[in-house]
């Protein structure tokens, strides 16, 4: 058996209660060192535990693919939600096995953020930059979402210099393709323990760092408690 796993925004308080039954049960535990570290202190003494990093990730995958054709209990661990950011992952995991596998959902930074920050996702737009290959396409798509009037939750690509893609590239790249200066924009670092909570305009965020920790927020120009009309009073006749 092998079961991919959302492991949560990095705070093993949200894990979910069959994830942590699962890693429980697990004979191998298996992802990358800081996914890991975060269900570590349920992880049963008698399991192997396979970490892995960006160059040797397919080599310990086959590993992991290895057990589970010999019968044993695997469990891979992914940051957030597989289908939020992982799913080239997910894809790599399925090539080791040489099969579709079974996955678990667990909860995102997104959601976490569409939480704290109060907007609907009805009438917001999530698009990830945390994946290999060619960001075009989503860049594009991003511009779109923001000029169709929907807010943007976007995860930003912390790589190497030459694939960077951090918030004040994000704003960059929009103001560069058109978007309105005055969106009012957010940027979130260490979300589950909030340590740092950043308000302004997209224009703003061109000048600001931020670390690899983070999400960012585009709302409309308008936010939704705004668009909603307050009740008309009561004329004195009626009270």
């Amino acid at each position: 058996m092998i079961i991919c796993i959302g492991a949560g925004p990095g705070d093993i308080g949200y894990l979910t209660q069959r994830g942590a039954e699962l890693i429980r049960d697990a004979d191998v535990v298996a992802g990358f060192d800081a996914v890991v570290n975060v269900v570590q202190s349920i992880i049963p003494p008698t399991a192997e535990v396979v970490l892995m990093n960006y160059r040797d990730q397919v080599a310990q995958l086959d590993l992991v693919a290895a057990a589970h054709h010999a019968g044993k209990r695997c469990v891979v661990v992914f940051m957030g939600d597989i289908h939020f950011s992982g799913f080239q992952y997910l894809e790599r995991v399925e090539r080791a096995c040489g099969h579709p596998v079974e996955t678990l959902p667990g909860i995102s930074s997104a959601q976490i953020l569409a939480s704290r920050a109060k907007v609907c996702f009805d009438e917001t737009t999530f698009i990830t930059f945390h994946r290999r290959g060619d960001l075009t396409p989503f860049k594009r798509h991003l511009v779109h979402v923001l000029n169709d009037g929907r807010n943007a939750i976007v995860i930003p690509c912390p790589w190497d210099a030459a694939r960077s893609f951090m918030p004040r590239h994000i704003a960059a790249y929009l103001l560069e393709n058109g978007v309105q200066r005055d969106h009012p924009t957010e940027v979130w670092e260490n979300l589950t323990r909030a340590e740092a909570e950043w308000h302004g305009t997209l224009a703003e965020c061109v000048d600001k760092e931020f670390t690899d920790m983070s999400i960012m927020l585009i709302r409309t120009h308008t936010p939704m408690d705004s668009q909603i009309e307050p009740p008309p009073e009561k004329s004195p006749e009626a009270a």
